[in-house]
């Protein structure tokens, strides 16, 4: 029972040296830009990988400007899209994600009211043919701020124990930076595509212009493209993408950037 004791003291202490390391690591970035996250250097190790062993170009963009420098439709319309009030709560949205978990809720009813009709229809049990029924989209209704802190010191992996951290992780971004400076480094380490990071890169990827010259037209479209950067790179015709952005560009002018 003591050697337990003691295992477990020190996964305490293992834990709290954790979050000090986190801790000095947000500190810092309020007067030092942070030159990678930890989501950019997991893509930049999978990108050079595809590229030895499919034979893939290397396609790697990604340059920080400063937060003058980003056109304010591009940070309204990205707050519009994605989180609409980032400037008054306190990291978390907890009625965002109150919604969002209603919704996955109703999501997941259905799909199961479809694979029932299917099995039916079939005459076999729901469960003898799981991907018969295409799986309901997962909302998360995470904010700006969860967004930032999930890319910039963790990994990919969906686990309670992480969405925690995130958490955690969170609550330190909005103690120690102000909102001006959280957009900043978020508008600038955000994916936007296959090796596309940031608010620069995305607006001369697209437009082939700068960030600080995008049409809130423009911006918006960007903005849509958040969610599912990769997805909509290849996709740039959609309808969906289309009406969305149309969408996001009447919102703009509701919401005001830090």
């Amino acid at each position: 029972m003591r050697s337990l004791w003691h295992w477990l003291l020190w996964v305490l202490l293992a834990g709290v040296c954790l979050q000090l390391f986190f801790l000095g690591r947000i500190a810092l970035m309020a007067v030092v830009d942070p030159q990678s996250t930890a989501f950019m250097r997991s893509e930049a190790w999978r990108i050079a990988q595809a590229s030895v062993t499919d034979r893939k170009d290397w396609r790697w963009s990604a340059r920080w400007i400063d937060y003058d420098s980003i056109n304010p439709t591009l940070k309204r319309a990205v707050m519009a899209s994605e989180d609409s009030g980032f400037a008054d709560h306190g990291g978390v949205d907890w009625d965002a994600i109150e919604s969002a978990w209603k919704k996955n809720e109703r999501r997941q009813a259905q799909a199961e009211k479809r694979a029932q009709a299917l099995a039916k229809r079939q005459g076999t049990q729901a469960e003898a043919r799981p991907s018969a029924v295409k799986p309901p989209k997962i909302l998360g209704g995470s904010t700006i701020t969860q967004q930032l802190a999930k890319n910039l010191l963790l990994s990919g992996e969906r686990t309670l124990l992480r969405k925690g951290q995130e958490l955690v992780l969170t609550l330190m971004l909005e103690a120690l930076l102000d909102k001006r400076r959280i957009l900043e480094i978020y508008l600038n380490s955000v994916e936007w595509g296959e090796g596309i990071f940031g608010a620069e890169a995305a607006a001369q990827r697209y437009f082939g212009k700068s960030a600080s010259r995008l049409a809130p037209h423009e911006a918006a479209r960007l903005a849509v493209m958040l969610p599912s950067p990769k997805y909509f790179e290849a996709r740039q015709g959609s309808s969906y993408l289309a009406q969305r952005t149309n969408l996001i560009v009447a919102r703009m002018g509701a919401v005001q950037a830090p």
